[in-house]
């Protein structure tokens, strides 16, 4: 007699679940159970305290739970700290097998070595396999020899060597599993009133939990081939709303909205890679590709898992070797402003109040939030406001939420810090109207679309006719964005966060002269503010002065220092030795909250640059 506890975690499905196979060989009784740990459903991690996600949690594990009752088995809910709760049920099963899926998180791997231990420490067999990520991410660490990657290009590289190697496979559900024994308890799924929390009304929930509804929501996408082959990401718009009512595989927006389902393991990502692949083999070669192509958002998750698990202290900025140190600001009042949607900015509390709502928001609300947050406005860490994501996202994974604050941060990854989200511009060019905006601001419904990005700029008259009085019905701006965002451009490097330069581009000439702050003035001389592309906004004195324009400059700047026999070395010097006084007049801060400040430092740094 075998008897075998298989601990869902993650994978919570029957299809392509590798563990779930290997835990049922050669068993003779089949004890499934999912636990409910308070360090990842508390209010640090958001799952307890927010109803949406729990709710999400509760519907999937229910799913499960009817999907292993026709295989002539159930799922049993334990409830308490795992490295306590599974030996003790593995005591009273007499168990001699415990097997799950790996999980790379860092809070994960602390609990599943403490498990590991006891549960070896009292003879059982412990069988673990690969299934929540394409690959295993232990084979692209040997790869990159241990060193996390943080070039999503080197790492599609290395990703092929291991797809070449070992190709992507799946797993079809398994047709009968073993029976559980009996257990003192029921261990029933738990509902939201049981854990305090208030039931939901279907107002707030775009996804309904379970791996029926995540195999329903991909085969409805699968159905739109030539959208499959053609989707490219950032030309998805952010401001799209649900048209065919909730539930409907994400219908009305402009992305899949399946990262939910992939989060919870209720759908296979490598059985989602698989079914995209075959529709690009139909469209053959006329599909869009990574970074932008659906595969390419599968292979940015694998490129975030694979670089946190080779990352120590990847939460954190302190500690985190791959992490830029910047010195943050620390302010309450902003940081709950953003978090409360009260900015003054409505495109940026539009997107945080659907964050708040439904645990969603699309990817370029995500940037634009962040940026708002961190480089672009208030200067706050990065930290604060990824567990702010983690919180409310029903898609909340720990290696792409974490990896893409340090992203939209400039602290790691990506380090072109003057690309700033304008919280007036950028909606602009999905929504003139301002749709979405009225939709999660219903006090701003009424005001003109001249007004709805910008309403402290509307006459009083035109205020009291929309019934919405700025300082009063709907807050002021509390921070000034353009100055703000001329004080990242402008500001030297010890109050941005480039604190060290970043590694020179390969298409740069070893011997460019020019300090890593990139140009930040249109051909007209007009600063100017990017789109997520990183395309400049046209100014008044015209041009838009891109890569090609900075590019033809170098090239004539070569020319005329190699006419005048290597002066480049002096300017060099001259450079560094600049920079060297500025750091020793300048702390590391940023008067971000003040615009006097703001002007104040751009005024030194002007100085310093004898501009």
């Amino acid at each position: 007699m075998v008897a075998v506890v298989y601990w869902f975690r993650k994978a919570l499905r029957l299809h392509d679940n590798p563990a779930l196979i290997a835990a049922a060989e050669g068993a003779s009784s089949l004890y499934p159970v999912y636990c409910l740990d308070p360090k990842t459903c508390s209010r640090a991690r958001g799952a307890w305290t927010n109803p949406n996600r729990m709710r999400f949690l509760l519907e999937s594990l229910a799913d499960l739970d009817a999907s292993l009752r026709k295989l002539n088995s159930r799922l049993i809910v334990l409830h308490g700290d795992p490295v306590e709760a599974l030996p003790a049920a593995c005591k009273e099963w007499s168990a001699s097998r415990l097997a799950y899926e790996l999980d790379y998180e860092q809070y994960s791997l602390r609990r599943d070595k403490a498990v590991r231990s006891q549960a070896e420490q009292a003879g059982l067999e412990v069988v673990t396999r690969v299934g929540h990520t394409l690959v295993d991410p232990e084979a692209l660490l040997l790869l990159s020899r241990g060193a996390p990657v943080t070039s999503y290009d080197k790492f599609r590289g290395l990703l092929a060597q291991e797809l070449k190697a070992r190709p992507v496979t799946t797993l079809p559900p398994p047709a009968s599993l073993p029976p559980p024994g009996r257990t003192a308890a029921p261990h029933a799924i738990p509902s939201l009133e049981e854990l305090g929390l208030e039931p939901m009304g279907d107002a707030a929930v775009i996804a309904r939990g379970g791996e029926g509804a995540a195999l329903r929501a991909m085969e409805a996408h699968l159905r739109r081939r030539d959208w499959i082959a053609s989707f490219e990401k950032p030309k998805t718009s952010p401001t799209e709303m649900l048209a065919g009512g909730p539930f409907d595989a994400g219908a009305g927006r402009s992305t899949t909205v399946l990262s939910p389902y992939l989060t919870f393991g209720c759908l296979s990502s490598r059985l989602l890679y698989e079914r995209v692949a075959a529709v690009y083999a139909e469209a053959a070669p006329r599909h869009s590709q990574p970074p932008v192509s659906l595969h390419g958002q599968l292979l940015w998750r694998e490129f975030y898992v694979c670089c946190m698990h080779a990352t120590p202290n990847y939460r954190r900025m302190v500690g985190n070797p791959i992490c830029r140190q910047i010195s943050w600001g620390e302010d309450a009042a902003l940081v709950a402003a953003w978090r409360e949607g009260r900015t003054g900015y409505p495109w940026i509390d539009a997107a945080m109040t659907q964050l708040r709502r439904e645990g969603w928001i699309h990817h370029l609300a995500r940037h634009a939030v962040a940026c708002f947050l961190t480089r672009g406005d208030l200067w706050q860490s990065w930290e604060t406001g990824a567990a702010v994501f983690e919180e409310y996202l029903l898609d909340a994974d720990e290696a792409i939420n974490f990896g893409n604050w340090m992203w939209l941060s400039c602290s790691c990854f990506f380090y072109q810090y003057f690309r700033c989200y304008s919280p007036v511009a950028f909606p602009q060019k999905y929504d003139k109207q301002g749709a979405y905006v009225r939709h999660w601001l219903p006090q701003l419904a009424r005001l003109p679309a001249k007004y709805i990005y910008e309403p402290w700029k509307a006459p009083i008259a035109v205020q009291k006719e929309a019934g919405c009085i700025i300082g009063v019905d709907y807050p002021k701006p509390i921070v000034d964005h353009q100055a703000a965002a001329a004080a990242t451009a402008a500001a030297p490097a010890s109050a941005r966060p480039l604190l060290a330069p970043p590694p020179p581009s390969p298409r740069r000439h070893p011997h460019d002269p020019r300090p890593h702050a990139p140009a930040t003035r249109s051909a007209g001389g007009v600063q100017r503010e990017y789109g997520e592309d990183g395309r400049g906004v046209r100014g008044p004195q015209g041009g838009q002065g891109g890569r090609g324009a900075r590019r033809r400059q170098w090239q004539a700047g070569c020319r005329g220092r190699q006419a005048g026999g290597g002066g480049w070395q002096a300017q060099a010097r001259g450079e560094r030795r600049r920079r060297k006084a500025e750091e020793a007049l300048l702390v590391t801060a940023h008067p971000r909250a003040s615009p006097q400040g703001s002007a104040s430092i751009c005024a030194l740094w002007v100085a310093l640059r004898g501009e």
